[in-house]
């Protein structure tokens, strides 16, 4: 097959004036080049296509690809990680992973847990800020959690993040809100173990190839600091025996409930009684071959890149083959 690869390229943003938090999601020429020869060792005809703005002007030439292996996360807005795929819609070309809908619907954390808690899948309480006077209808009990509600790769999690007072929410709060020019999302803070899911496959052939247990230095939050430098920060470890089969069911469940495709990750929190709670999706999880999360928790698991970069290609493949 001819399979076109989209991608946001850090260091192409860079160059262009981008600055290091607008590209922090992005990835490194060496992620591009480890799937674009994983695509080729499968026998297909690969071709570097790049980002948006790329992908416009190579579909005005007239390029075409048979399917498209698509990691671009976009650049602004909360629709950003379904610019790709709504453009591959529009010229009928299928593409690897989730399509616009899904994508736009798990960026927004607000939005996802009210999808999934419908499923019946246990979340944190939590409220949605757009203005300061929305905290006046905010009864939560303390501590509390604060993040922007559509950020990814840890992004706005900081120390503050774990709140336990009003001055204390006021001023995270503010900050979200002139920062990140988006609301922020103020949970119950979940105080227990945290986990991260694998899920591979699609509606009720999904499966769960394993997760894995993040552990981090002085119990900080998993923020972009953190996850860039989680040699120094992080111990992963598989999941537990008695804890695995819960891990597996919710995440599962939550990635049914979010109707999400081929692969990606469900990260998951124990609240105060131990109970395993959703925290969100990725449908467009990284795949950095050894830096990324799914990739390390597959190779826990036995599962090395090579053969999950096959089993998300099956799955795509299967799906929109029909």
């Amino acid at each position: 097959m001819k399979v076109g690869l989209t991608y946001d390229l850090r260091s192409w943003y860079i160059d262009r004036g981008y600055s290091m938090d607008e590209t922090a999601e992005f990835d490194k020429q060496e992620t591009v080049d480890a799937l674009a020869n994983s695509l080729k060792q499968m026998g297909h005809e690969t071709e570097l296509v790049g980002n948006a703005f790329q992908l416009i002007e190579a579909l005005a030439a007239g390029q075409r690809w048979d399917i498209v292996f698509n990691i671009a996360e976009g650049l602004y807005g909360d629709g950003r990680e379904s610019v790709v795929p709504a453009i591959l819609d529009q010229y009928k070309i299928p593409y690897v992973f989730s399509g616009p809908v899904i994508m736009g619907l798990s960026l927004n954390k607000h939005l996802a847990k009210l999808v999934v808690a419908a499923s019946g899948v246990p979340v944190s309480p939590g409220c949605l800020i757009t203005e300061l006077k929305d905290l006046d209808k905010c009864n939560l009990k303390y501590p509390l959690f604060v993040k922007p509600v559509s950020e990814g790769t840890g992004k706005g999690i900081t120390e503050s993040s774990l709140i336990n007072s009003i001055a204390e929410l006021l001023k995270m709060v503010k900050w979200i809100l002139t920062e990140f020019h988006q609301p922020a999302l103020v949970e119950e803070y979940l105080p227990g173990r945290e986990f991260t899911v694998g899920v591979v496959g699609y509606g009720e052939e999904a499966f769960a190839i394993g997760g894995m247990e993040v552990m981090t230095v002085n119990n900080l939050p998993y923020s972009v600091e953190v996850k860039e430098n989680y040699q120094n920060y992080c111990t992963y470890k598989p999941l537990d025996a008695d804890i695995i089969d819960e891990c597996k069911s919710v995440a599962l469940r939550a990635w049914k409930a979010l109707d999400a495709v081929d692969a990606g990750r469900v990260d998951l929190k124990a609240d105060r009684n131990g109970k395993i709670c959703f925290i969100e999706a990725n449908p467009l999880a990284g795949l950095n071959p050894i830096h990324s999360d799914l990739p390390i928790l597959s190779r826990m698991y036995g599962i090395e890149y090579q053969t999950l970069m096959e089993m998300i290609m099956k799955a795509a493949i299967k799906r929109t083959k029909g």
